[in-house]
Parts: structure tokens; sequence; C-alpha cells
């Protein structure tokens, strides 16, 4: 099985701090990451996702609370934050959650984020929602711009196979089970016999040569497609927590900007 982009080819291959004031503590599950919150009166575990657009309640979480539509308007707790009246989809998760040991209930997504400076620690994993100017100071660190319009945070990175290169947005999804992801409409599989094993909770892995990243450099990643509808317009891909752990993550969504200080040289699994 064969990996191909327009430009590339790729070969294939099959205890915690307690937290301070404006912070929540995390962890992660599956690979992506999970925090405590409460959405329209459901409190439980959520996948915290960059990426995702807007916030979501499981299906099957929304009956138990008693409601029976798609679309409902609550009150939205986390990381010691609070949004009044904040639109929540109805959505089954299934297909998203089935792995998890525990009962996911939805998905806080970035209208929800994009209020608030957003600090993400994955080792101890820590979580912090700040009002703009509230945040502390970062003493370090690379500060990049939204490479996309809209609220999901992207920054510029770039692919290679060693003969062929490709640059552009890459998204930050906290939520991406698989450490980097390609948009199909930039990769495909040919020589695959199931190419919707390669899609996202799908159980297959291709090699790319090389990735990089604001400086950081990944030779022979495990990498993954991921459908163009599920990311925005223009983007390469999505980079997930397996990769984005390298960093202490600040998304200032109010001025637009990602920051990425080093944290760990470590060669994350997957």
């Amino acid at each position: 099985m064969k990996l191909a982009l327009p430009v590339l080819a790729v070969l294939t291959a099959l205890a915690a701090a307690p937290a301070q004031a404006g912070e929540a503590p995390c962890w992660l599950d599956q690979g992506v990451l999970v925090v405590a919150a409460s959405v329209a009166g459901a409190a439980g575990d959520y996948i915290l996702d960059t990426a995702t657009p807007r916030t979501t309640l499981h299906e099957t979480r929304a009956q138990t609370e008693g409601y029976a539509t798609t679309a409902l308007t609550g009150d939205a707790r986390v990381a010691g934050q609070t949004v009044k009246a904040l639109p929540v989809q109805v959505v089954d998760l299934d297909a998203r959650t089935l792995a998890f040991p525990t009962p996911i209930a939805g998905v806080i997504g970035a209208d929800l984020l994009s209020r608030y400076v957003v600090d993400i620690r994955f080792a101890p994993c820590r979580v912090g929602l700040y009002a703009p100017g509230e945040a502390p100071r970062l003493k370090r660190g690379q500060t990049l711009p939204f490479a996309l319009a809209g609220d999901i945070p992207a920054v510029i990175g770039a692919v290679s196979d060693g003969p062929g290169a490709a640059s552009g947005p890459l998204v930050i999804a906290t939520g991406a089970d698989t450490g980097l992801r390609l948009a199909t409409g930039q990769a495909s599989a040919p020589g695959a016999t199931e190419p919707g094993n390669l899609l996202p909770y799908g159980i297959w892995r291709a090699r790319l040569r090389a990735a990089s990243l604001a400086g950081a450099l990944w030779e022979n990643p495990a990498v993954g497609l991921i459908p163009d509808a599920d990311l925005p317009p223009g983007a390469l891909g999505a980079v997930g927590p397996a990769r984005l752990a390298t960093w202490r993550l600040r998304i200032d969504y109010p001025r637009r900007r990602v920051t990425l200080v080093q944290v760990s040289a470590a060669r994350p699994r997957s």
C-alpha cells in the first residue's frame, strides 16, 4: 500500500499536582485530550477539541438528561469558566467514543474556547482558560499567527517524502486520535485494500518521510488521513496530542495566534 500526494509519495507501515486557579486537570485517553466539564447540566468527561467548531453533547447522554432535540441551549462550565446560554448540538458520538473505557459526555469545541486564551500542558496535563489579558506570561516560545480564517487554530507546517515536499496550514487538533493526519485532497492510498482504515478512528497508519512544525522535525512519522470536509478550507492536515505534547501550547483566540514552548524532545509513538 502506498500513500500518494500530488507532489509526494509516502511509504506505508502498517499523577497530578493540584490545579491552580483558572486551570483544570486533564488527561489523554485514546490519544485525545479529555477534561471534566458540564454542558447544559450534563456533567462528565468531555473531549476538548480545538479543531471541532461546535460544542456537542453525546446523543446517549442527552437522552439520559431528558433532552429529545438535536439542538439546545444551556450553560457550559470548564476549567473554572462559565459560558451562559451556549448553543449545543446533540449528535451521535459512538464512532468517536466507542473505544473509551469510560463514557464520554460530549465535545468542548472552538465556539466555547474562542472566547479565551487557552493554555495546555500535557505533562502533567493541565488546561487553563483565561479572559484576554489575564493569562500568565510566557517567557519564551515561538508565536505564530492563525494561518486560516475562522476560529480553528492552524499554523504553517511542511511534509515531505524526500524528493518532494508540500507546505500549508496544519490544524491544531487536541481531539485528534493520531499525531498527524493529512487531508484526503492532499493524500491518497491507492494500494490500500481498506483505505477507510486510514481515516480517523481507523486502525491503519502510513509512514511519511518527514514532517516539520515550528522548528520541530519528525522523521518517518506515523500518519493517517482525514476527510477534507472535517477540516477548514485550505488545511493541509491536522496535528494531534501525540505530536503537540512536544510543547506547552497556548492558543490566544482573541489575538489569533499560537505560542509553542518547547518542553520535550521525546519522540511520540504516533
